[in-house]
């Protein structure tokens, strides 16, 4: 099928895969993780294998769609073809407010790490820069972009490849800090055990693993400004997801080896504090340069998906027509501005809040994920039904395991939505979510489906 989209092709396969690097490696990593360590202790591994498979699968399903119809606003298109007009609109504009929020996180997150070497800088006037670096990096030529993407994930990449050959390294010399902790393999079971707060610990800490890996669904909105979608997309959505799933695990495995669990802290990234305890100085200013930079690629890419999926729904008349107005680079800069604008909510918010507003973002972020990630997965599973068996041997990139895997990830997906609602810190998140549901569900009937409405104007 041609594509009609005015967006400009400019996005190669290294530059979709480490957008999709970028988006998902960041601040859940590299701050985040310490939450999920304190809910689960060394289990969070089994938590971020099972996230990472359940991630994997909704991959394949909006990859199987998005090689079979590449299309601006990716799975708001799909959900709007294959569950209806108002399933489109809330995945479209529940994608944005994801985007949003874990911008807001990453934002905060950058405000926070400079803090190592601004310690009386107030945390909000580094946020303020950040936006308004990561706005004007937006409203460049795609490629443009894209390269930026893909140098900002090599960093980080190269990065956590280091500090997990570091890390075993600290570990074969059986490296002693002043405190008096050995890094050595023991570390994962001799403070509390593996799983010192039981399953309950691992469920818990599902909220922060899946925060970590949202981002992740931006290769679909990459689709339509891929030079060869059809061979671009399935080779980065098989790459990515095993990769991230390597450097989480592999890194919080080395990191809790090296150092006791139930001492890592929130002030901060956990791996800048641990390479500083251990007495490694340039370690850690090193390793919060990288922070930072994983914090910058993740905004950026999150800013593109956004500004990419408004784009498409504007085209679908389920968005403000004026989002459809490119630059002669091709780039929709009144997506990009509304965005930065937004943005300086955070500004306002590490204002006011510096200390508490990681948190609640992280668990309102979420909620987001997990019912963009269901709305692709019910997409994709309602797709293949409707298909003959001649039409589904000719899909280019199936869903493995058909039907089996699909409804086993959405079956998760409902439960995590379930979890938000069970744990007092998290339950917010839940209500937030379902207003937020409410809420668009009422703006879609009073001025998306009025009689005679032909778009938003």
């Amino acid at each position: 099928m041609q594509d009609t989209s005015q967006l400009k092709r400019g996005l190669s396969v290294r530059h979709i895969r480490f957008m999709a690097l970028g988006s998902a490696i960041g601040t859940g990593l590299f701050y985040g993780s310490a939450g999920a360590i304190k809910a689960a202790g060394p289990a969070v591994l089994l938590a971020y294998m099972i996230g990472g498979a359940a991630v994997f699968m909704v991959m394949r399903a909006l990859g199987e769609m998005a090689v079979n119809r590449s299309t601006p606003g990716s799975f708001s298109y799909y959900a709007t073809h294959y569950l209806g007009p108002l399933a489109g609109f809330l995945t479209g504009w529940t994608y944005v407010f994801e985007m949003l929020v874990v911008c807001l996180a990453d934002v905060t997150a950058f405000g926070i790490y400079m803090k190592l070497w601004f310690p009386h800088v107030d945390q909000w006037i580094w946020v303020l820069s950040i936006v308004f670096f990561i706005g004007a990096i937006n409203l460049c030529n795609v490629k443009v972009f894209g390269e930026m993407e893909f140098w900002l994930s090599i960093i980080k990449v190269v990065a956590i490849i280091a500090m997990i050959v570091g890390g075993f390294a600290i570990m074969k010399m059986g490296f002693t800090q002043e405190a008096g902790y050995t890094a050595v393999l023991s570390n994962l079971w001799q403070h509390g055990g593996f799983m010192p707060n039981g399953i309950a610990g691992i469920i818990a800490s599902f909220t922060i693993v899946i925060f970590a890996f949202g981002g992740i669904e931006v290769i679909g909105i990459t689709a339509s400004e891929a030079k060869n979608p059809e061979k671009s997309i399935p080779r980065a959505i098989n790459a990515v997801p095993l990769r991230i799933l390597l450097f989480y695990v592999l890194t919080l495995f080395v990191l809790m080896c090296i150092y006791p669990w139930d001492q890592v802290g929130q002030d901060g990234s956990p791996f800048v504090k641990i390479f500083s305890e251990l007495g490694f100085d340039y370690a850690a200013h090193i390793l919060n340069i990288v922070v930072i930079t994983a914090a910058i690629s993740a905004i950026n890419s999150d800013i593109f998906g956004a500004g990419r999926m408004m784009y498409g729904m504007a085209q679908e008349k389920q968005a403000p027509a004026f989002f459809t107005k490119l630059t002669k680079n091709g780039v929709p800069w009144v997506t990009v501005v509304v965005m930065s604008g937004v943005l300086l909510i955070g500004v306002v918010l590490n204002y006011l809040i510096p200390e508490d507003i990681f948190v609640k973002i992280a668990s309102l972020a979420t909620f987001a994920t997990v019912w963009v990630w269901l709305m692709i997965l019910l997409a994709q599973y309602t797709m293949r039904r409707k298909m003959s068996a001649e039409e589904a041997k000719k899909l280019k990139f199936p869903v493995p395991f058909w039907p089996v895997a699909p409804v086993l990830t959405i079956a998760f997906m409902a439960f995590v939505i379930g979890v938000l609602g069970y744990f007092p810190n998290t339950r917010v998140a839940l209500y937030v979510g379902i207003v937020w549901i409410a809420l668009l569900t009422i703006s879609y009937y009073l001025w998306v489906k009025k009689p005679g409405n032909k778009a938003i104007q």
